[in-house]
């Protein structure tokens, strides 16, 4: 089996690995609570969950490092036109997704269109979109050693701004810059509403999560040029374990906190991934690695990756816009079976690891017959 081959089937599993769990988390039954480590830390503080997005961002950069080879026969117009057209196209479709089904309901049950002045502006593929762009960009025009330079020029820059434009305690959800700027720019109507006007996607904290995608590239880079040598692999991992510890050492002044995305966040979580792919990487180079059953069923995810991701989101929303008496078919389909079958948070998994599936079957009937949805 090829080096590329390996390299491909570990970014493949990597970012299968991502979509799996994005759609667990995504997806959790109604009825109970989800186990802890299936939900995010309220504020501050750090869950399994919290590292499915990041890791995301971290595969993004990692494939943009094998697509440079496209571009050796492009003229720079032409791979300009694909970066901005890509970027563009993704964050369509998230606004899209903010907007579906287009429709709400009146105060008396009526169905009225869905404003485009109430629409959110950013969410998951919006802050794909906007940090793709800028590394895509970046790895164009800034040379390697510079890139080194920016991982943490961009943390300390992100944790200064936000001590000196804060408010109070800069790191809480009244007082950070973030809403600041996202309230100046845009209006509330088209931000995030939870218990505050905060939207965890804002505009200025995809300052510190541009650097996860950029870690992601530097680690493709880093193997291609090292050919996934052992002594590469474990300067990887190396690396990851001390981003991990710096970034534990980081959180006493700046808090672990994915909603905000604090710089000991972002340093934690790319420590964690270079970690992860160092060792899926190993794994796959070894004697048919590639081809265990285990890499075979996350390959399915990573390789239609945003479509499935969208699949399982756009299916949440239509269980819930159906009505069904009182409640919704999401609501009703929980309380008739999962939570009748398992009670509780055991419930709650149940019904996210069914939709997790059912994406993966979709996933797999597109594989085998060759068709992959690229944006």
């Amino acid at each position: 089996m090829s080096k590329a081959t390996t390299r491909f089937t570990a970014l493949d599993v990597f970012r299968g690995m991502t979509i799996c769990f994005m759609i667990i988390v995504i997806s959790p039954g109604s009825g109970a609570l989800p186990y802890w480590p299936l939900d995010h830390a309220p504020w501050h503080g750090f869950t399994p969950t919290d590292l499915v997005f990041p890791s995301f961002l971290f595969a993004v950069g990692n494939a943009l490092s094998f697509a440079e080879k496209k571009n050796k026969d492009r003229s720079l117009a032409e791979v300009l036109f694909h970066i901005f057209k890509r970027a563009s196209l993704i964050f369509l479709l998230g606004y899209l997704m903010n907007w579906f089904p287009f429709y709400k309901l009146s105060a008396d049950n009526h169905i009225i269109p869905f404003p485009i002045g109430e629409t959110r502006y950013f969410g998951v593929l919006q802050r794909i979109a906007i940090c793709y762009l800028l590394i895509a960009l970046a790895v164009r025009y800034i040379k390697q050693k510079v890139l080194l330079c920016l991982v943490p020029g961009i943390l300390l820059l992100y944790w200064g701004v936000l001590v000196v434009f804060g408010s109070g305690d800069p790191f809480s959800v009244e007082g950070n810059a973030i809403t600041k700027l996202d309230v100046f720019l845009f209006g509330r109507a088209h931000l995030y509403y939870d218990h505050a006007v905060f939207d965890p996607e804002g505009l200025l904290s995809t300052l510190p999560a541009v650097v996860n995608v950029l870690a992601g590239y530097l680690a493709g880079k880093y193997l291609q040029e090292k050919r996934n040598s052992r002594s590469a692999l474990n300067l990887l991992f190396l690396t990851g374990f001390a981003g991990v510890l710096l970034a534990i050492a980081w959180h006493e002044v700046f808090p672990f906190n994915k909603k905000i995305w604090s710089s000991s966040f972002s340093l934690l979580t790319i420590g964690m991934d270079l970690i992860l792919l160092s060792f899926l990487v190993l794994i796959t180079q070894t004697k048919n690695g590639a081809d265990k059953r285990w890499t075979g069923f996350f390959t399915i995810f990573g390789k239609n990756p945003l479509f499935i991701y969208m699949l399982a989101e756009l299916l949440l929303v239509v269980l819930r816009k159906i009505p069904v008496g009182a409640v919704n078919l999401y609501e009703k389909i929980n309380e008739v079976v999962f939570q009748a079958v398992l009670p509780g948070p055991a419930g709650s998994l149940l019904f996210a690891l069914t939709n997790m599936l059912f994406c993966w079957c979709v996933g797999w009937v597109l594989n085998k017959n060759k068709i992959y949805i690229k944006v």
